[in-house]
């Protein structure tokens, strides 16, 4: 099933059925461990709405589909991310840190978002005023309760620097952590079952309404799997309301940077399409 947080409600799609409710306090639902079952005894009092309806109050705005979770991101876990770190970290001698880290038995974990930072789909991110190298990074996006189980997924968009990253792996928190600097959804789909392995990132950017990069990576290249990157999240770590994991990218454009006005879509099979454009901050 797929959660919808509206600016006047909630939507819930399952079985080719949609359904309208209230307002909801994102906080308490997404603290609930059978998230799945309470939506679909929620439901059953919900208004049944048509397919023609539930599309006209998407197009109305959509919100980050969130309350006030933190959102945390795993790093080099995909083979063409540790590449990608490794060249553009070369003249600041870290480069090896992104090799070891990939073939560590301990992930890369750090903090990316208060609920603050986060965009909703159709609104903008940002890049930096003071990088020189700016990129989305799309990535299958965790949805955890606050026992630590995968209760859904989402697109995310994990906004970096490459420029202030590559001048120091110690710059990371400046490069990543900033206003404008995430953004999820369009939707959560809530599920028991893993996502399919055969699931395909898509990455498309466009600028002046022409496409100006586009690629696709399928989760069989993610190197650690989607639970053992939450499990490493909860050593140490406790989410009351529960959390969300970025889980990496697999997609790193070369040669390319982001400019305002720009509009970035990633697209994952089973969850929907995100899209944002660009601003500067």
């Amino acid at each position: 099933m797929k959660i919808y947080k509206l600016p006047s409600g909630t939507l819930l799609q399952f079985e080719n059925q949609a359904f309208f409710g209230p307002e909801l306090n994102w906080d308490d639902l997404l603290a609930k461990e059978n998230l799945k079952d309470y939506l679909n005894s929620e439901s059953k009092s919900w208004e049944a709405i048509t397919s023609e309806k539930a599309d006209d109050l998407l197009s109305k705005g959509i919100l980050a589909p969130m309350g006030n979770q933190e959102i945390w991101a795993a790093g080099v876990t995909y083979y063409r991310s540790r590449t990608a770190r490794m060249e553009e970290s070369q003249d600041a001698g870290g480069a090896d840190f992104y090799d070891k880290v990939y073939h560590a038995d301990r992930p890369e974990l750090f903090f990316k978002a208060t609920a603050s930072r986060v965009s909703a789909p159709g609104s903008a991110v940002n890049i930096r005023k003071d990088s020189t190298w700016d990129v989305p990074e799309p990535e299958l996006t965790l949805v955890i309760s606050p026992s630590g189980k995968i209760q859904g997924y989402t697109c995310g968009n994990d906004m970096s620097s490459r420029s202030i990253e590559g001048e120091n792996p110690l710059y990371l928190p400046q490069a990543k952590v900033y206003a404008g600097s995430a953004a999820i959804g369009p939707c959560l789909l809530i599920t028991d079952e893993a996502i399919e392995v055969t699931a395909t990132i898509n990455l498309e950017i466009y600028r002046d309404d022409a496409l100006a990069f586009a690629g696709e990576c399928p989760l069989t290249q993610l190197k650690r799997k989607p639970k053992e990157l939450a499990d490493w999240l909860f050593r140490g770590n406790t989410f009351p309301i529960g959390c969300f994991l970025m889980t990496g990218t697999g997609i790193v454009p070369d040669d390319f940077t982001l400019e305002v006005g720009d509009k970035v879509r990633i697209g994952i099979d089973e969850v929907g399409v995100l899209e944002n454009f660009i601003e500067k901050i």
